[in-house]
């Protein structure tokens, strides 16, 4: 057990909790009446931005992501604020080139973010330098996630030489990345102590509740002497979400974990965020199913997401009897690809291809371009050696990619700017448009049509006549 000092929390009630329960979908509206009370609690950071929330906003919300981060930002003046990166994919699906990293990173803590937490779905390191290197000439503090994962190769020697190369990268600090809630109390214990061994950075831990370990897990790291911890505000915490925050401030009350933190304050913003949560029970929106305990997760170590699209996908093809036979299929898969951790796209590519090679009755008789690409190299190196007749039947002789992948993108901001350029209102909205070409324009033309009512709404008023 680590010398005890007090834990520090960050909240992730703005992003990662409602992206986990409600798909993205809490509105800007809806956060900043409780922005000041949530700046005075003395949060180590507050997770607001990135991840999904980016997509979302646009797409659903329609809402200007950018425009979000400027309102949080001028609402907590005392708190850091957070973000999530997938490194060379950004917020998208696809690997970008250097420049639109920099650009965005840069824009990204010009608009307010402190913190960007960055991970690769591969753990390739390779995938995150140019955003790491971005952060730190824009002197924003540049966190490494590790997606953490089971496997014959992710051995201790496995995590602790990861976070040396962290260090030696310029990383301002670690995170262990469980987005599957496949860490277990005392298997973090472990996992912590020798981490702090191989590096002097500071070791934050965001798991999901998803296998209903993640608060003893938490319990087990900070007594191992983790750093920080990702918890959410108790109407969107557990299920699929983190740990609730009062619950894990009052565990270590009057220890010398102690958060410090004030449950009279914390109680206040949880309930200003009960209303919601009802609203979002009564309309579907928050669906019941993803608050309790999903055992499998832990028996087959697939993440609850990943699970729920393998069953959507077999119901498609009248063929859920094959359930048992693609949960037996995606370990199998998975080791041919390398032993990948499984987190978007990693997760969605192998789960694909588990359901493809049950339904055609042969493995590998048909491949997802996805597939294709993971085995060209595409997505990065993989902990482990792809398998090679696997390789050959899937991609042929097709040359596989060794180097960085982003070394083969030519630089591509110009020409996005040139694309977009009779809809740019803000500089930012270049990158909106370079990270969801479809989505933005829908988007930018909406924004315009807003602006075109209410300019017309205007004209009549000053010409004596009232809207109805």
């Amino acid at each position: 057990m680590a010398e005890g000092k007090p834990i520090k929390i960050t909240e992730t009630i703005l992003r990662d909790a409602h992206q986990s329960l409600i798909a993205t979908r809490m509105p800007t509206e809806l956060m900043l009446p409780i922005i000041p009370k949530m700046d005075q609690v003395g949060f180590y950071s507050v997770e607001c931005w990135g991840g999904a929330t980016f997509d979302a906003s646009m797409r659903f919300l329609k809402e200007d992501p950018w425009d979000r981060l400027r309102k949080l930002r001028a609402g907590f003046k005392n708190t850091k604020l957070q973000m999530l990166l997938r490194g060379q994919n950004l917020l998208g699906y696809r690997h970008y080139a250097d420049d639109v990293v920099e650009y965005f990173v840069q824009k990204s803590i010009a608009n307010g973010i402190d913190i960007i937490r960055i991970f690769d779905c591969l753990n390739d390191l390779r995938n995150l330098e140019a955003s790491v290197r971005a952060c730190n000439k824009e002197k924003g503090h540049a966190q490494v996630a590790l997606s953490y994962t089971l496997g014959d190769a992710y051995t201790l020697d496995y995590w602790t030489n990861i976070a040396r190369q962290i260090e030696e990268m310029g990383a301002d600090s670690i995170c262990i990345k469980d987005m599957a809630g496949l860490l277990l109390p005392y298997e973090a214990s472990k996992l912590i102590t020798a981490m702090k061994s191989a590096t002097k950075l500071p070791i934050q831990l965001h798991t999901h509740y998803t296998s209903g370990v993640a608060s003893m897990t938490y319990l087990k790291a900070v007594e191992a002497g983790v750093d920080v911890i990702d918890t959410a505000m108790s109407p969107f915490a557990l299920g699929t979400s983190q740990p609730a925050t009062e619950v894990m401030v009052e565990t270590f009350k009057g220890t010398p974990y102690d958060s410090g933190l004030d449950q009279g304050l914390l109680a206040e913003i949880a309930d200003y965020f009960r209303p919601y949560r009802e609203e979002c029970l009564k309309s579907g929106l928050l669906d019941p199913k993803v608050l309790g305990v999903n055992i499998k997760t832990l028996l087959y170590q697939v993440p609850g997401g990943m699970l729920s699209n393998m069953v959507s996908q077999l119901k498609e093809q009248n063929a859920s009897d094959k359930y048992d036979q693609v949960l037996q299929e995606i370990p199998k898969v998975r080791k041919d690809f390398g032993e990948p951790p499984l987190v978007t796209p990693s997760s969605q590519i192998v789960g694909t291809q588990a359901v493809f090679n049950v339904l055609m009755g042969e493995r590998y008789k048909m491949a997802t371009d996805q597939t294709k690409d993971l085995l060209s190299g595409k997505y990065g190196r993989t902990v482990k050696p792809f398998n090679s007749e696997v390789q050959k039947k899937v991609i042929g002789d097709r040359e596989v990619i060794t180097c960085r992948p982003a070394d083969l993108l030519e630089k591509e901001l110009d020409k996005i700017e040139e694309e977009m350029r009779p809809w740019k209102q803000q500089e930012e909205d270049v990158l909106s448009y370079a990270l969801f070409p479809q989505v933005a324009m829908d988007f930018f033309k909406y924004r315009q049509a807003q602006q075109d009512r209410v300019d017309m709404t205007q004209a009549d008023t000053k010409n004596g006549a009232y809207p109805v």
